[in-house]
């Protein structure tokens, strides 16, 4: 998939050029691993594409891609003309690693490496025309969050969270890398926000409570929504069937659609209304967080 460059060195490319035809390029990420950011990635994804946009996944994960379990793709990508067909599932297009590589060898690879199989996915994937590109990202900062941001113009990035304290410190530092590299942040959603007993109906603040709004206002950054810790969400993701389409009537699908609501009305308006600047966002960045504003 990917050329081989003399010295291992990426070669730059005009951000457009890699892949015309896509709207709105979405980073989903997070600071810390286990916070199911593949699994909020599948279902906003599915969300966006039930609304009759045309909506592609990217799995950068490429030391631990899993976008194609939990959507349910068994078979790989064809070829065609030398290119690459990406796999559809669920009304989503989808590339991944896990489809170019045996599921149990691991990826060793430096930045270089990294740099030109991403690039590939962009470059030598038949995506077409897309409303929505969202980009599953390994978990911290590193090689794939910096070779993405200076490959293609994105339209922001969410950042997935759990409510606790030692995940938010995380967030600021992943945060952080984004404003450094001028991609807008359109997001915070916190995953695994309560737990709701299907036998009493008790709700259970596991990981604390209101972690990811505390931390989207002290940022100055939409709160886009919480997303319950549940069995079926958890299933959906373990048997491909994410829980958006599977049931698509359920409250947990409903805080999916919510939150893709509110990307969409977040990159379909101005540019730069109600945004705060970057200087006042990096000055706040450096304040510790706190439960009290």
């Amino acid at each position: 998939m990917a050329d081989e460059h003399p010295g291992g060195a990426p070669q730059a490319q005009p951000k457009d050029a890699l892949i015309s035809g896509v709207k709105h390029i979405i980073a989903i990420s997070s600071g810390k691993g286990g916070v199911g950011k593949s699994t909020v990635s599948a279902n906003l994804a599915c969300a966006l594409a039930l609304t009759g946009a045309k909506v592609g996944l990217l799995d950068a994960d490429l030391y631990g891609p899993n976008i194609p379990m939990m959507m349910g793709s068994t078979t790989g990508p064809e070829q065609k003309d030398g290119k690459i067909v990406p796999v559809e599932s669920h009304g989503v297009k989808l590339i991944s690693m896990a489809f170019l590589v045996p599921e149990e060898a691991p990826l060793v690879w430096r930045g270089p490496m990294v740099h030109q199989y991403l690039q590939a996915f962009f470059r030598d994937v038949l995506w077409g025309e897309l409303d929505y590109l969202l980009i599953d990202l390994p978990p911290g900062t590193g090689d794939v969050q910096l070779s993405l941001s200076q490959m293609v113009p994105l339209a922001g990035a969410i950042t997935v969270t759990t409510p606790q304290e030692v995940a938010l410190y995380d967030v600021r530092k992943g945060m952080a890398m984004f404003q450094k590299v001028n991609v807008p942040l359109l997001g915070i959603v916190e995953n695994m926000s309560h737990f709701v007993c299907g036998h009493c109906g008790e709700r259970t603040e596991i990981f604390s409570y209101g972690g990811g709004e505390r931390a989207a206002e002290k940022l100055g950054i939409p709160f886009l929504g919480r997303i319950p810790i549940d069995p079926a969400i958890r299933d959906g993701g373990d048997t491909g069937h994410p829980i958006v389409t599977a049931n698509p009537d359920s409250p947990q699908a409903a805080a999916f659609r919510d939150i893709a609501q509110k990307i969409i009305a977040a990159v379909g308006g101005p540019a730069d209304q109600g945004k705060p600047s970057i200087g006042n966002l990096l000055d706040k960045l450096k304040q510790p967080f706190t439960k009290s504003s």
